[in-house]
């Protein structure tokens, strides 16, 4: 039994560690179902991390049974056992080890991040997402018919820097939507305004703030972002599943942060540009103040790299 224990943990790290099973063989883990092109690369991860650790643990578990069983004192031997102070192998085991983990783990994590946060040439669609207190605006930066203007020139977009005005549509006039936290979405009665976006075409989202800090988070997406007031942040995803999904501030904001609630309706192309028109119908053409600018020796000091 003696021998045949450390074979045993060792077999099963390795068939923890080495079954290659994509991220549709795990359960989720109590993340939601993934909704855009990009979300089951979040989940892979997550994932991974939990198998990381419970192979780990199985490990650390079976080492620490091992020598609770193995190395106690006999009913018949009283006297005490051989005492040993210093075992360099040992000490440069689990000190190497840990490093090992962490290493792979930032492997991993920095390879993600760095897909998850780049950004392509020129997205099908643009959104800028304002936070406020205590709720949300999105100003859809289109070219919309019945809405004049420009965005890459419209005063109330000055907040976001210019290597991002860039990717703007030519002559985007634009329509927007802004919140109050008593509003409702007409389908579910969830509370906090809709923001709608079209199934199976690239948004990117442009992140500003009119007063704190704030964070836009979709459920589904498996992706948020902080809305920092005098700094801009931008991410991109591509929705692959229609309906309404829940979505909310994840940055304690103040008193009513917990009100700071909204809708994300992912709808066709098509049912997308209607709505649009139906906004510019509506007199909601062009945009809401951004939020809060950053000074001006750093508002275009970034790249496009980032």
């Amino acid at each position: 039994m003696r021998r045949r224990l450390p074979q045993v943990l060792t077999a099963g790290l390795i068939l923890v560690t080495a079954t290659g099973c994509t991220y549709k063989d795990f359960p989720r883990l109590g993340l939601p179902t993934p909704a855009t092109e990009e979300a089951p690369r979040v989940l892979s991860l997550w994932q991974g991390s939990w198998a990381a650790a419970l192979a780990v643990g199985v490990l650390v578990w079976g080492l620490i049974l091992w020598a609770a069983i193995f190395h106690r004192r006999s009913r018949t031997k009283v006297e005490v056992p051989p005492q040993t102070r210093y075992n360099m192998p040992l000490e440069a085991l689990y000190t190497v080890v840990p490093i090992i983990i962490v290493s792979v783990l930032f492997y991993f994590t920095a390879r993600d991040e760095s897909k998850l946060l780049g950004l392509s040439d020129k997205p099908a669609h643009t959104i800028n997402v304002v936070g406020y207190q205590w709720s949300w605006g999105f100003n859809y930066v289109e070219d919309v018919k019945g809405s004049t203007g420009d965005a890459k020139t419209a005063k109330e977009l000055a907040a976001i820097p210019d290597r991002f005005k860039e990717d703007f549509p030519a002559h985007a006039g634009g329509v927007y939507e802004v919140g109050t936290p008593g509003e409702r979405n007409p389908q579910n009665n969830n509370p906090g305004p809709t923001l709608w976006l079209p199934k199976g075409e690239k948004v990117r989202f442009v992140l500003t703030s009119r007063d704190v800090i704030h964070s836009f988070w979709v459920l589904p997406f498996l992706m948020k972002m902080d809305d920092i007031p005098g700094h801009t942040n931008s991410f991109e995803v591509t929705p692959t599943k229609e309906g309404t999904f829940r979505g909310k501030c994840a940055e304690l904001c103040g008193v009513d942060h917990s009100r700071m609630l909204f809708n994300v309706k992912v709808v066709s192309p098509e049912r997308y540009q209607k709505h649009l028109q139906e906004l510019a119908a509506k007199g909601q053409t062009g945009y809401v103040p951004a939020g809060i600018a950053q000074t001006s020796h750093e508002k275009n000091r970034e790249t496009n790299n980032l």
